[in-house]
């Protein structure tokens, strides 16, 4: 997976479904701490899900190829690779 580098810094709160730099993705409210697009055209957002959350760095990116990664609030990560193909990682770890 592509290393990603932000260029932009936001902070936003909120709870909510939908895209945007707050809102809720299944596991409760949290804090943008950052996101931004890199000079290849490649998406980043950090996530802060609060102390309750069993992953403090949660984060997604989406590249210019169609591929995305998710490292989620609960552990658990996802990988599609833009051509049909994913991985899911439960938060244990195994495949």
């Amino acid at each position: 997976m592509p290393s990603q580098t932000s260029n932009t810094t936001s902070s936003s709160s909120g709870s909510g479904s939908g895209s945007g730099s707050s809102g809720n993705s299944g596991s409760g409210s949290y804090e943008t701490t950052s996101s931004g697009t890199n000079d290849q055209g490649n998406h980043y957002c950090s996530r802060d899900y609060g102390s309750s959350a069993s992953n403090d760095n949660s984060y997604h990116y989406s590249n210019t190829d169609g591929s995305y990664y998710y490292s989620n609030p609960n552990g658990s990560t996802y990988y599609n690779d833009g051509n049909g193909s994913s991985t899911y990682t439960p938060s244990g770890g195994k495949k």
